[in-house]
């Protein structure tokens, strides 16, 4: 188990508030954690891809990518502004299957956020570690009926968005900056948008359904990452009435999520 304690000072969320287009005061809104208790590991502590090369989740093995695939999110109570919190981050589970690429391994990670002696959040989050595919083709996301489109639209991702949530998040993993390595070593046809800015958007989404609803906003969200997300590709955020969310890219669904 690895545990990280600070102040939750207001920067990291009127940051991310910023990048989202909207405000933030007192408590954090359902997934804004992300920006907080992170590890800042040294440029000398990273790997050739840019993840850590140690720590939760393990870096990947010789031959192999780590992504994120998705995870739950469960707010028991709202994290406040300007009080210390401390997450607790562990291994929970751990999975081998064999994929039409290759083999492939999933970990789960689970993050426990507590603040004044209570559980405030948990999230797990899956990761899979996949083999090298350079050069290859991205691969198709879902496709399916569309939803009614979302009052939120922020528009497609620019390099500045990339570079600010990147900063925000303290992810160095260079498919998000680095398009030369994107292409050559990750075989993407270019940057990619990450993959919880994606969830971010959706939970912003439904929070602002609620709220123009003058409904509870949600506590719980269950989010899967089903393609990746280029930069420059349009982006359409749809909703449906039973907290069902989506992100989509012309036919391709490339994130879901599910909030109650």
């Amino acid at each position: 188990m690895i545990e990280r304690t600070e102040t939750l000072v207001p920067g990291p969320a009127q940051g991310l508030a910023g990048l989202l287009d909207t405000d933030v005061a007192g408590t954090l809104p359902l997934m804004w954690h992300w920006v907080y208790l992170l590890e800042r590991p040294s440029p000398a502590a990273l790997g050739t891809d840019g993840h850590p090369a140690g720590g939760i989740p393990a870096p990947p093995g010789e031959g192999m990518r780590r992504m994120f695939a998705g995870g739950q999110v469960t707010a028991h109570r709202p994290l406040h502004l300007g009080r210390e919190a401390t997450r607790r981050t562990e291994v929970t589970g751990r999975s081998d299957k064999q994929g039409r690429s290759g083999p492939l391994s999933f970990v789960t990670v689970q993050h426990t956020i507590i603040q004044d002696g209570h559980t405030a959040v948990v999230d797990r989050q899956d990761i899979v570690y996949l083999p090298d595919r350079p050069h290859a083709a991205p691969p198709a996301g879902a496709t399916g009926a569309v939803a009614e489109p979302a009052a939120y639209q922020p528009g497609a991702p620019s390099t500045r968005t990339l570079f600010q949530f990147s900063a925000l998040t303290y992810n160095a993993h260079r498919i998000h900056y680095d398009g030369d390595y994107a292409r050559d070593a990750e075989g993407y046809p270019g940057l990619v948008v990450h993959g919880p800015l994606q969830a971010l958007y959706l939970a912003e989404a439904a929070r602002r359904r609620c709220l123009a609803a003058g409904d509870p906003v949600p506590s719980s969200c269950r989010y899967r990452l089903l393609a990746p997300l280029f930069l420059g590709e349009p982006l359409r955020l749809s909703l449906t009435a039973l907290g069902h969310a989506e992100v989509r890219s012309g036919d391709r669904v490339t994130a879901v999520a599910d909030f109650s």
